[in-house]
């Protein structure tokens, strides 16, 4: 990935900024791994990690939600067995940001090493 997201720096979001154009949101969609997904109207990035056994499932699942507490940015996660589905969006602006996507690449790293 030429662009590494993870060093870079979480911005709070407020409102009053605009979200971002569909082709900034491509761009930052390269730093990422393959298996994210921009949804149809573009407000949301998505991605599911799949496990071997539900103990990586819920520790995956609580690193998740330690990069969230951390960053002051919250996932919407579905915990399933084998799986967990993670989502960004930044509601203060409906659509995505910046912050979206540095969560996304911190989750990446972190899945790497998971299986």
């Amino acid at each position: 990935m030429a662009l590494d997201l993870t060093q870079r720096r979480f911005k709070p979001c407020e409102g009053g900024v605009e979200p971002l154009r569909t082709d900034q949101s491509s761009a930052l969609m390269n730093a990422l791994h393959g298996d994210w997904s921009i949804s149809d109207d573009g407000l949301m990035i998505k991605r599911k990690f799949n496990f071997l056994a539900y103990s990586r499932t819920l520790v995956f699942a609580n690193a998740v939600a330690w990069i969230a507490i951390v960053e002051g940015h919250h996932p919407v996660m579905t915990v399933s067995y084998d799986s967990c589905a993670i989502s960004y969006t930044t509601h203060a602006i409906n659509g995505l940001s910046d912050n979206d996507f540095i969560c996304a690449a911190k989750i990446d790293r972190l899945a790497v090493n998971l299986n």
